[in-house]
């Protein structure tokens, strides 16, 4: 279980609890049963996209906080967001790692930078899994337990872990540039797909979604440098969002995304917006 599943559904049983939801009312007022929705409060399951909007809806809540959560808990639970590949030794020789301080000039038995660092992360690692594991342990499975006290509220506070230069070519999920972004331009194209021009101020860099699309559609985003690209290659990309990698953008600076359908004689559909303004016009090439 990642820290934002922890999150997610630590703010969903928060916003069920401060509307006096039940999970029978949940069960009678939503699409989803009674016993999905335990499996979703207590973090068996990830809930669907909806299931967050529907819990927002009856809780008069915004819901795009949670949805955003979401949006990052999902890239982690369906393994898109991939760690980076390591350097290769040839990279690793010509620069030093920025992370690891020079060796000590003194003598003595002195534990390295490097060592700090693994042991500085292993206890990292065992104080936030066991708080994950408390949390699940301590969590109601049942009706039976609703009358307890409130729970106590888990802070968002997830911060972005790159800026400019350092976002190009990286997954705005996992880099934490997918809370809040604002949306410069967006188009349904011919075949039923939707494609967003996204932009984060916080990482000062863009990206595009698309979902309704088809196991072969392509969609690509450029901001004047390098162009990244997403491929719709199976059926899970087709029934859910996905995301291209991001560009660095400066304020004034234009974004375009285009989508290309999969069969070949399908027409490409463009849209470009300039970060600071919001257009939809679509430029069909």
């Amino acid at each position: 279980m990642t820290a934002e599943h922890t999150r997610l559904f630590a703010a969903l049983r928060e916003l069920r609890a401060g509307a006096g939801l039940s999970l029978a009312a949940l069960g009678e007022r939503t699409p989803y049963s009674k016993s999905s929705w335990e499996r979703y409060l207590n973090g068996k399951a990830l809930p669907p996209r909806q299931a967050v909007r529907e819990l927002c809806r009856l809780a008069n809540e915004p819901d795009g906080r949670l949805l955003a959560l979401w949006e990052i808990t999902e890239s982690h639970w369906s393994g898109r967001a991939v760690a980076p590949a390591p350097a290769s030794p040839s990279d690793k020789s010509s620069r030093p790692d920025p992370q690891e301080p020079p060796p000590p000039t003194g003598t003595g038995r002195r534990l390295g930078g490097g060592r700090i660092l693994t042991v500085l992360a292993v206890a990292y690692t065992v104080i936030v899994g066991g708080v994950a594991v408390l949390l699940f342990l301590l969590l109601p499975d049942s009706d039976a337990r609703e009358t307890g006290p409130r729970p106590v509220s888990v802070p968002f506070s997830l911060a972005p872990q790159c800026h400019g230069a350092a976002c190009e070519g990286r997954d705005p999920m996992r880099l934490i540039c997918g809370i809040g972004p604002d949306t410069l331009a967006s188009h349904r194209t011919a075949t039923g797909a939707h494609i967003e021009l996204r932009h984060s101020k916080k990482c000062g860099a863009s990206w595009a979604r698309a979902w309704g699309t088809e196991i072969g559609d392509r969609v690509d985003v450029t901001a004047g440098g390098p162009t990244h690209s997403v491929l719709i290659r199976t059926k899970d990309d087709a029934a859910d969002f996905v995301y291209t990698e991001m560009t660095e953008v400066r304020a004034g600076s234009t974004v375009r995304v285009c989508f290309r359908p999969a069969p070949a004689d399908g027409e490409r559909e463009c849209v470009e917006a300039r970060v600071g303004e919001t257009t939809t016009t679509a430029r069909p090439r």
